[in-house]
Parts: structure tokens; C-alpha cells; sequence
């Protein structure tokens, strides 16, 4: 093994104990059921913030959207505006009457809103089903992070996260996990920020620039394995030695490519000399300038494709169980408003490094936008840009702990979720039901990771959005706003715009998904699927207005008068909180 492979293993390391220390010190004070699943609702602002910073930045926002940059350029960037664009929709609608309502989970909400069984079923289903989707690429972005640091089999890596998530959660849940995360987010911002700055002052030092109308291109001779078939558009005549299936035919030797469209098959090894102009995948901008400006690598369908992904990551955020749980863990709904907008602060930092970074790898990492593996650039960027001596060896383990740390930070926070409604509305047990739940809740995505294929983050986690956007998010905006939701039409509204959120995502990874803008809408089905559950849920209620709970109005009073009127006291008696 490599030295910068024992460093990164180190670093990983380091962090997983780091991290198992930190929860302990919350198993000695976690008792009851408030304490597992809400941390007993006495997690301050800052600390709240730095906990949701850190298990919403996750392995698809630390990998993915660097790669995202990578490939696509600008066009990219409406990515990260999504995913903050969501927590002020957060603060502005939800964060305060979520507080109030006195809730454990999404369920625990939607039942004592509506008062009906029946939605919270619904509703517990589809936190299980996004959970366990959201998962997948946070352990598969584990074992990514463990192959490439260390060379280890991808496995490893997402058996290692689950066995250091489950540890952690069945401790102390909630207040566990809490000083975890929060840990981790400064370990994440961290291991951008320093190579960030040194990276970038590196390319600004050697005069380099992206303003040209010219492909990128190889800084020395690289060799590309190529794990997918994948379709390249050559903007320059080039030289280079193949070994596989290029174009049709079997090659293992000296090929030239002529501008235009050229097909490599999964297996085969390209070979470019330095200074060689880089192929990029079809669709994506071909030369820096393209790269830079909006829409020049469209398609059918791109605006399209661009709004609907700005509706899915702005409304999915609103929906994901793991972020709603965390507004349950504030003393009251003043304080979830701050908490919310001290996140903004910390994820917008957060996402202008790792842009910088993912512009970076424009110059240093170029072999990754032939082979497809953009979500490694994060990874590989110290070692391409500073080498392999001690510095690359520090920065590069540096990353490692960040990476570390986004994938299992986000993990936990699911994994409580997950188990949160499994114990509430399962199980109903004790706190060693909490316990099996959180191992239950670990398995099944673990299962999954290891027997599915890798999957790119940058279409599985907008699908994933786009299913919570489809749910959750219309149920609590209409169920806080508007006293005329009734069960049925809750009920309506999930199950259609969540079905027809999932039947696309199903769909999209079978990879049977057409071309033009059909395909545009399975693979970004928000656009469709939101307004339909709104409209499902609006249309359905006043044709069942009969039904409308009759105490919304005192619920509705609860949600929005301030804590201090006396409408929202604590659930403190409730029956589950039992040892």
C-alpha cells in the first residue's frame, strides 16, 4: 500500500474514532425516548445548525456535486442554489410551526394534524422508502472513497459506515449523534477549505485560465480505464494506444480519432501523451468556453431538466425526514428559525469550496471526464495538483476525513430517522426497540449497496429529492397553511405524486428511459410530479371537505402562535416516552 494510502487510511480512521468518542459522552445521558429521537428538545441554534450542516452535506454534496462542476460547468451550479435555496423555503414555512407541533417524526405530524391512521401509514411507508433510497449513495460513496484513497475493494468501505453508523446510533440516538455531526461539518468545511485555498492559489500562481475556446488537456500521460460504455465527443484530431472495443471494432494499438462522436465499450484501456486534447462524454461541453456559459452543452429538454431539478433539491429538502427531524430537537419554534438561518451561513460556504474545487479538477483530474468517474475529483485533486510528496500526502488525507465524515454524518441522521418511525410506528416498544430498529434500518441499505451497481450521485440524489419533494413537502405546506386539508386528501396526494415520483425513479435506473424531453421528465420527474400532488391534494380535500378534521383550527393556532401564548406545550407525558 501506497504512503498516501496509509495516510488516507489514517485519516479515515481517526475519524470514525473521533467520532465514537464524541457520541459516547451522549449514551450516558440518553434515558428516554426523548432522548433517543429528539435529544429531549434541548439542542441549542448554533449546535442544531452545526448538526443539520452537517448530516445534510453529504457524500452525494462532497463527491457529487465537485463532479457535477466537473462535467457540466455553470450549468452545475444551479445544484447547489437548489439544495440552499431549500432551507430558506425551510425557514420561511416550516422550521417554527414543525417546532410547535410537539411531533417525533413526519408520521407523529401528519397524525396529529389530520387525525387519521391512515396518513400516518402512508406517510411512515414513504420515510422508509426515501431513507433507504438516500442511503444507497452514501454508502456506495463510501466504498467510492475507500477505493480510490487506499485501494481497497468498495465493500470495505460501506461495511465499515454501517457497522460505525449503527454503533453510533443505537448508543444515544439523537442526543448521540448530535455533537457527531456537528464535529464532522467542521471536519468536512475543513478538508474543503485547506486545499481549496492551496490548490487555487497554485492555478492562479502558474497564470493558467479557463477562457479559452480549446478542450482541456492532459497535463502528462494518462492511462484511463473506461468501467462503462460511454459515447466521446472529440472537438480536435488526437492520437492515442487503445486496448478494448473502440468504434465497433477490436483495437490494441495506436488509434487516431478525427473530430466527432467515438464509442468505447466497458473494458477498455485508453492511453493519451501528454498535452493530448481531452474527449468529453456526449452532451457535455466540449471546450473550456462552452464550459463556462449557460446551456452550451444542452440537449433536448435542458432548460427543462434545470428547472426541475432547482424544484426538486429547493422543495426535497423540505421533505427529507432526516432534515425535519432536526427542527423536533429545538427548545421552541424561535430558536428553529435561528437554527435555519445560521445553516444557510454554514452550507453556502460549504458549496463555494466545493465548487472551487470542482472547477479545479477541470485542469488537474481531465481523465475523469473521459472514464466517467467525475464523483472521484474531490479524491484524487491533492495528489494530481501538488504530487506525491508530503504535501499531497497531508491534503489528500485531510480530504479523506471530510469525506469520511459526509458520509457518515448523513448516514446517521437517516438511520435515526428511519429508526424513529420504525420504533414509533412498528415496533412501539422500548428503548431496546429503538435499538433493533436502528440495525433493522442499517441493513437493508447495506444489503442494497453491496449488491447493486455504483450509481452515479448526480442522478440518484435529484430522484430521491424529487420523491420527498412529491410527499412531504405538499402535505406540510398545505397541513400548516391551509385549514381545508382533510385525510383523504393527504392520503391522495402522496400516494400519487410520491407513486409517480417513484415509478420514474424505477424506471430511470433500469435504464429504460426514452430520449427527448419524455426522458428529460423520468430522470428530473419533479416538474410533472409536485404540482400534481398539490393539485391531488387540493382537489381531493374540497371534494371531501366533510371530513376535515374538527379541531384544524386549534391545531393550526398551535402551530402558529409563538411558544410564549401557551398553545404548544411539549408532549412531555406522552405515553411512548417509556425506558
Amino acid at each position: 500500500m501506497s504512503t498516501s494510502a496509509v495516510v488516507a487510511l489514517v485519516a479515515i480512521g481517526l475519524v470514525a474514532v473521533a467520532s465514537a468518542i464524541i457520541g459516547s459522552l451522549g449514551v450516558r445521558v440518553a434515558r428516554s425516548t426523548s432522548d433517543f429521537l429528539v435529544a429531549s428538545r434541548t439542542v441549542g441554534p448554533v449546535v442544531n445548525a452545526g448538526a443539520i450542516s452537517g448530516e445534510y452535506l453529504s457524500a452525494a454534496s462532497f463527491l457529487g456535486i465537485a463532479g457535477l462542476i466537473l462535467r457540466e460547468g455553470v450549468d452545475a451550479l444551479w445544484y447547489p442554489i437548489g439544495f440552499a435555496a431549500g432551507y430558506l423555503a425551510l425557514l420561511i414555512f416550516v422550521a417554527a410551526p414543525m417546532r410547535r407541533s410537539g411531533a417525533y417524526t413526519v408520521p407523529d405530524f401528519a397524525e396529529a394534524r389530520l387525525g387519521s391512521a391512515g396518513v400516518r401509514r402512508v406517510c411512515s411507508a414513504f420515510v422508509l422508502l426515501i431513507g433507504a433510497l438516500y442511503l444507497l449513495p452514501q454508502l456506495q460513496g463510501a466504498g467510492l472513497s475507500l477505493t480510490v484513497l487506499t485501494g481497497l475493494p468498495p465493500w470495505s468501505g460501506v461495511v465499515g459506515a454501517g457497522i460505525v453508523v449503527v454503533l453510533s446510533v443505537v448508543g444515544g440516538g439523537m442526543r448521540s449523534i448530535t455533537f457527531v455531526q456537528a464535529f464532522q461539518y467542521w471536519i468536512k468545511l475543513t478538508a474543503l477549505a485547506v486545499p481549496a485555498l492551496v490548490i487555487v492559489a497554485l492555478f492562479a500562481f502558474d497564470g493558467h485560465s479557463f477562457d479559452r475556446p480549446a478542450p482541456p488537456r492532459f497535463t502528462a500521460e494518462t492511462t484511463v480505464a473506461v468501467h462503462a460504455d460511454v459515447v466521446l465527443d472529440v472537438i480536435e484530431p488526437l492520437a492515442l494506444t487503445a486496448t478494448g472495443d473502440v468504434d465497433g471494432s477490436s483495437v490494441d494499438g495506436p488509434v487516431r480519432w478525427e473530430p466527432g462522436v467515438h464509442t468505447v465499450l466497458s473494458g477498455t484501456s485508453l492511453t493519451f501523451a501528454a498535452d493530448t486534447p481531452v474527449p468529453t462524454a456526449q452532451g457535455s461541453p466540449g471546450t473550456d468556453r462552452e464550459w463556462l456559459a449557460p446551456l452550451s452543452g444542452s440537449g433536448p429538454g435542458r432548460l427543462l431538466e434545470i428547472y426541475s431539478v432547482l424544484l426538486a433539491c429547493a422543495l426535497g429538502t423540505m421533505g427529507m425526514p432526516h432534515v425535519l427531524v432536526r427542527f423536533y430537537t429545538n427548545p421552541d419554534g424561535r430558536a428553529a428559525r435561528r437554527t435555519t438561518v445560521v445553516v444557510l451561513g454554514m452550507i453556502g460556504a460549504f458549496y463555494v469550496l466545493v465548487t472551487l474545487l470542482g472547477a479545479m479538477s477541470r485542469f488537474y483530474t481531465p481523465q475523469l471526464l473521459v472514464s466517467g468517474d467525475t464523483d472521484a475529483a474531490v479524491l484524487l485533486l491533492p495528489s494530481a495538483a501538488l504530487g506525491g510528496g508530503w504535501l499531497g500526502w497531508l491534503v489528500g488525507g485531510l480530504v479523506a476525513a471530510g469525506a469520511a465524515a459526509a458520509f457518515l454524518a448523513t448516514s446517521s441522521g437517516l438511520v435515526v430517522s428511519l429508526a424513529g418511525v420504525l420504533f414509533t410506528d412498528v415496533l412501539r416498544g422500548r428503548l431496546r426497540d429503538f435499538r433493533l430498529a436502528a440495525v433493522a434500518s442499517a441493513l437493508v441499505p447495506i444489503a442494497l449497496a453491496l449488491t447493486v451497481p455504483r450509481l452515479d450521485l448526480a442522478l440518484t440524489v435529484p430522484l430521491v429529492f424529487a420523491i420527498a419533494a412529491s410527499t412531504f413537502c405538499p402535505l406540510l405546506l398545505l397541513g400548516i397553511w391551509w385549514r381545508g386539508l382533510t385525510p383523504a386528501g393527504g392520503i391522495a396526494g402522496v400516494l400519487v405524486g410520491g407513486g409517480a415520483a417513484a415509478v420514474a425513479t424505477v424506471l430511470t435506473l433500469l435504464r429504460v428511459a426514452p430520449g427527448g424531453v419524455g426522458g428529460v421528465l423520468l430522470e428530473r420527474p419533479a416538474a410533472v410530479t409536485v404540482p400534481l400532488a398539490f393539485l391531488t391534494m387540493v382537489v381531493v380535500s374540497r371534494r371531501t371537505r366533510a371530513s376535515r378534521p374538527a379541531d384544524a383550527d386549534r391545531i393550526l393556532l398551535r402551530l402558529h402562535a409563538p411558544e410564549r401564548l401557551g398553545f404548544s406545550p411539549d408532549r412531555a407525558g406522552d405515553p411512548a416516552d417509556r425506558r
